[in-house]
């Protein structure tokens, strides 16, 4: 999902940035409103849990594959302001530290998955959440998050008249449905599993700490060992634009990779944590 450098024309990726930045500013204001300190843990295992889940790709054709994006599980348990923060942390983290996605393409990448893509997850768990449609809301705003996001990014290439083969763009298109099908499903499945285990969670995630200590376990396992098992084939981004790959690492350098990703991810998210309850209570 991540749009790397160089497919995007310069018009196209500096505005991105423009709009990203403001949108950006306005999402941590909204974060510091209702702000809860006892929320600071959560923000930081959420952030390394969608992290590490990124690193898992499964394949979803011949030669593709997809992976969670997350999105929409961050702004069921965060609410859509904190998840934009997260989101984007773990988006700028990913590109300068990991060169997974482009660094002139980051607020491109920014505003189509942490504004957009959460906000879309968001709106129908905001709106049937709380009824007897709430599996189905859950399932939809993943499934939204993907293509709302995925949409924008094939829109900004072709705007940039990225070469894109008619084909390519036809099986990413493929792709991105059954990733967004693939991610509801995942989304309703993690969502589900923390209520058995910590019932009430997503209502209300704070002071959760069994549910909080599995998603921490997860996160470790599936940076140090599922990264071991994901598919190297292109995602649909990488498919459409013919992106190269990096080299395939060793089982080692992938978890040491995985592993050193979690870790940084929750201490950002930690400090971002404290930056806004800091503010908010000044």
């Amino acid at each position: 999902m991540h749009i790397p450098d160089g497919f995007l024309s310069t018009p196209v990726w500096a505005g991105m940035d423009a709009a990203a930045l403001p949108a950006v500013a306005y999402v941590v204001r909204r974060a510091q409103r209702n702000f809860e300190d006892a929320r600071i843990p959560l923000l930081g295992v959420m952030g390394a849990f969608v992290f590490a889940a990124q690193m898992i790709n499964f394949p979803v054709g011949v030669g593709t594959s997809s992976h969670l994006v997350g999105g929409a599980l961050l702004a069921f348990t965060l609410g859509p302001a904190a998840a934009s923060v997260v989101m984007t942390a773990i988006l700028a983290i990913q590109a300068l530290v990991f060169q997974d996605g482009g660094v002139l393409a980051l607020g491109t990448n920014i505003f189509n998955m942490a504004i957009a893509g959460v906000l879309a997850g968001y709106l129908p768990y905001h709106f049937f959440g709380n009824g007897p449609w709430r599996r189905a809301a859950i399932f939809a705003g993943g499934a939204l998050s993907v293509l709302v996001s995925a949409l924008l990014a094939i829109t900004q290439l072709m705007l940039s008249k990225a070469p894109m083969p008619g084909a390519a763009l036809g099986l990413s298109l493929a792709v991105f449905a059954v990733s967004a099908v693939l991610e509801g499903a995942i989304t309703v499945a993690v969502t589900q599993s923390l209520e058995t285990i910590q019932p009430n969670f997503i209502r209300k995630p704070s002071g959760q700490r069994y549910a909080v200590g599995a998603l921490g376990l997860a996160a470790v396992l599936l940076a140090g060992v599922g990264v071991v098992f994901a598919s190297t084939s292109p995602d649909g981004i990488e498919r459409l634009t013919q992106a190269q790959t990096a080299a395939e690492a060793t089982w080692l350098g992938k978890a040491e990779a995985g592993l050193a990703g979690v870790a940084l991810i929750y201490g950002a998210c930690l400090a971002i944590g404290r930056v806004v309850a800091r503010h908010r209570s000044a």
